[in-house]
């Protein structure tokens, strides 16, 4: 059974929102590889619970091998994050060695649905079996719908493992889902604001529609693209504004993107939006 989580609603039927908003976005811990640095985690956990956010989505990749032993220490380290609205989503390595049933009997359905204040997040499963390349799935497709369909007027986030559009620096282009064109379709019908996305450890930020895609990069290993840095993304919201910032443990803040929430409401300029790779990858130095 897929899950979902409700929300308060107000007599008119439209989303109670409590502003500002602050979600925090990790992915790709790879707990279990000689890559993976558990220093970069816990020190994660301690500045994202200073942060006290609302919502926590982290989007896949939590192991390596997707082995009950590696899905045990990510649940010890995902427990001392104390945002009680947690999305969790699968990626290809936690699908290896038919791991989708580990996280399952650790952290439920693997297509869920996520209700707090005004903001609906709907997490997909991409990943399948010992593959790396993945697919939502037609047969999801008016899930996803429903999901967004009761929230008027409010924000609306998709979280998925896997890329939806391509991502500069990061090799042959098989990265992307399968059927990312009718996903595509189906978020922009739905009135999505935010995906969030990890995979291929290089953050970078989309804009399509008026539609975000933020790619966050590895949270914790250090198998890095070029002279990227572990990183992950902040995305605070407030009545009337966006800002979406990227975090290096033990180290700085960048902010990435701050505009009015209203340029997601209409066309704007994409060069606004477009940071070429050069600016996210060969800067990290």
């Amino acid at each position: 059974m897929i899950e979902e989580k409700t929300r308060e609603i107000s007599e008119e039927g439209v989303s109670i929102c409590s502003y500002p908003l602050t979600i925090v976005h990790i992915s790709d811990l790879h707990v279990g590889s000689e890559y993976f640095v558990p220093d970069l985690l816990n020190r994660s956990i301690v500045e994202i619970n200073e942060l006290n956010p609302h919502i926590v989505v982290v989007s896949g990749d939590l192991t390596t091998q997707g082995f009950k032993r590696e899905y045990n220490f990510v649940k010890r380290y995902l427990d001392q994050i104390e945002c009680p609205n947690i999305m969790v989503t699968p990626g290809n390595h936690d699908s290896r060695n038919v791991g989708y049933l580990h996280f399952e009997d650790i952290f439920g359905e693997r297509y869920q649905a996520l209700n707090v204040d005004c903001v609906t997040v709907v997490g997909a499963d991409s990943s399948e079996p010992d593959l790396d390349n993945g697919q939502i799935g037609r047969e999801h497709y008016g899930w996803i719908t429903r999901m967004f369909s009761s929230n008027e007027g409010g924000i609306k986030i998709f979280v998925l493992h896997h890329h939806l559009l391509p991502i500069p620096a990061t090799g042959r282009e098989r990265n992307i889902v399968t059927d990312a064109g009718d996903v595509l379709e189906v978020l922009i019908e739905a009135g999505v604001n935010l995906v969030l996305c990890g995979h291929k450890h290089v953050p970078y930020l989309w804009r399509l529609e008026n539609m975000l895609i933020v790619n966050a990069g590895t949270v914790s290993s250090l198998r890095l693209r070029g002279n990227t840095k572990p990183c992950y993304n902040i995305i605070k919201i407030s009545l009337d504004h966006i800002q979406i910032i990227r975090k290096y443990p033990f180290a700085e803040s960048v902010p990435i993107l701050d505009l009015p929430r209203e340029v997601l409401d209409r066309m704007a300029p994409i060069n606004q939006f477009n940071y070429g790779v050069k600016s996210l990858v060969a800067s990290e130095r």
